[in-house]
């Protein structure tokens, strides 16, 4: 998502804008999301979490979906 913002915006815009980053924020990961934050390919993280080695994941329908937190915090404890 792109954004530019040249002078000032209405107010109702600006909460508008801060409400889309927060939703944003509060998301869960795609594969693909986390694939590219921890730079490692799609099919390792499928690898790691058949392994059960990988950063914690949900089933969500059909699909894996992360914590973004939780990811952070697993990075965190492989780095100790």
């Amino acid at each position: 998502m792109r954004i530019l913002l040249l002078g000032r915006m209405p107010s109702q815009k600006v909460s508008g804008l801060r409400g889309s980053l927060q939703a944003a924020a509060d998301r869960l990961w795609t594969v693909e999301d986390v694939s590219a934050f921890l730079g490692v390919p799609v099919g390792t993280l499928y690898q790691w979490r058949h392994r059960r080695i990988g950063p914690p994941a949900a089933k969500v329908g059909r699909h894996l979906r992360y914590d973004p937190v939780a990811v952070r915090t697993w990075l965190t404890e492989q780095a100790a």
